[in-house]
């Protein structure tokens, strides 16, 4: 990873720590469309730990589909660079295998490429940059 890409940002109330790793986000928009009084994206900063009570916080954290967004109670004194996010696979009906985080890929000389964010995989057989998707599945009229 580069120096920009291991960033980890931490907003606390004094009970909780919320924790952002900006590398993971996959901008699914839950936390400030769900809770803009306290994750509002124009603001700075854009964690607002007064605007909501402590259990609201945790209960819109624990919504973030990448693990982007972690907390943990500051009695428990954990390390958020000891946080890790998770990675999440979709398939898309008739179209790619999104996977959604921080990924290794490993080509067949062994070559590895680093990807964030949204990787789209083939499923279709057809793309001319395997393992991705270059949208041939459309053209082939790809079914699954």
């Amino acid at each position: 990873m580069t120096p920009s890409e291991d960033i980890t940002k931490t907003y606390t109330n004094g009970e909780i720590t919320v924790v952002w790793k900006p590398a993971v986000c996959i901008h699914s928009k839950l936390c400030w469309t769900q809770l803009i009084d306290v994750f509002n994206p124009r603001a700075r900063p854009w964690v607002n730990m007064s605007g909501a009570s402590t259990d609201r916080i945790i209960e819109q954290v624990d919504r973030c589909p990448s693990k982007a967004l972690s907390y943990f109670r500051n009695e428990e004194h954990v390390k958020p660079e000891d946080i890790e996010a998770e990675s999440i696979v979709e398939p898309l009906l008739n179209g790619p295998l999104l996977v959604y985080g921080n990924l290794r890929v490993k080509d067949a000389e062994g070559h590895e490429t680093l990807k964030h964010n949204v990787t789209a995989f083939c499923r279709c057989g057809s793309s001319s940059n395997k393992p991705y998707c270059d949208g041939s599945h459309i053209k082939v009229n790809f079914k699954g």
